[in-house]
């Protein structure tokens, strides 16, 4: 059994953490444990008894403190006996990133104008990370360009296109964190690219010129052109809440793709 230190080490402290917040003293221990290597992806942990009885904990706790890390993406547990049986680290943490940005965004713990900047960050270091790859893929996003290039589409079909653009793009760029950020701010981005179009007074030709950037940007990273990429795609994010009526917020955001 790797980590987690026998009972005659447990700290004191650990023993006497009041109950209220116990759980935290498991979580603490194993990111310890996983910082230092002593955890390794594929790695179980020990029982609920024996992590209770090492860290001077209830077993109550214990079973928080796993609830949390299997929410956080950090575990997979399984019942019964067996090679899969028990709390064992897993290597895919991505998911329970994006569940919890997406559990911020939903108590709307994030101001627009936040959304709109990480927005700005991340996706132009997705389009220049693509553009200097030679290996990238668009094939996902040009797939949904398509879709999105039909004449019958209403406003919120196009609209969660879009979204799926973006995240196709983040995904694509090979990045786990950045696309476990943006599938997390999804919803979030859409709500609000949503919302806006109603500031749109005439939609069609406000469509027409979206897909046009998108096909730009495309374009552009694929003939390997990082800093036009980076360019339109700030001009496109940006562009959308200027005519969507949100200029004030969108002006206040800085140009991150040029020097």
């Amino acid at each position: 059994m790797t980590g987690i230190p026998t009972r005659s080490s447990a700290s004191p402290t650990a023993a006497a953490a009041p109950a209220a917040r116990a759980w935290r003293v498991v979580l603490e221990r194993i990111e310890t444990d996983l910082l230092d290597g002593t955890l390794r992806p594929g790695d179980r942990l020990p029982p609920e008894r024996e992590l209770s009885a090492t860290l001077g904990v209830g077993r109550s706790s214990v079973r928080e403190a796993l609830r949390v890390l299997e929410v956080m993406g950090l575990i997979r547990t399984g019942t019964g006996s067996g090679p899969t049986s028990g709390a064992i680290i897993i290597a895919t943490p991505q998911g329970g990133m994006s569940a919890l940005l997406r559990l911020q965004v939903a108590a709307q713990g994030f101001p627009f104008d936040d959304v709109v900047a990480t927005r700005l960050v991340l996706e132009s270091a997705v389009v220049e990370a693509l553009a200097a790859d030679p290996g990238r893929s668009t094939a996902d996003a040009r797939d949904i360009l398509v879709a999105m290039d039909a004449d019958d589409l209403t406003v919120p079909e196009f609209l969660a296109l879009d979204a799926q653009l973006h995240l196709a793009l983040a995904e694509a760029s090979g990045n786990v964190v950045i696309a476990a950020m943006m599938a997390g701010l999804r919803t979030a981005i859409e709500s609000y690219v949503q919302a806006g179009a109603a500031g749109i007074a005439e939609w069609e030709p406000a469509a027409a010129r979206l897909r046009r950037e998108h096909h730009a940007i495309l374009d552009a990273v694929d003939a390997g052109d990082g800093a036009r990429a980076r360019t339109l795609v700030h001009d496109h994010i940006a562009g959308y809440y200027e005519a969507a009526g949100l200029a004030p917020a969108a002006a206040g955001i800085p140009d991150l793709t040029r020097p």
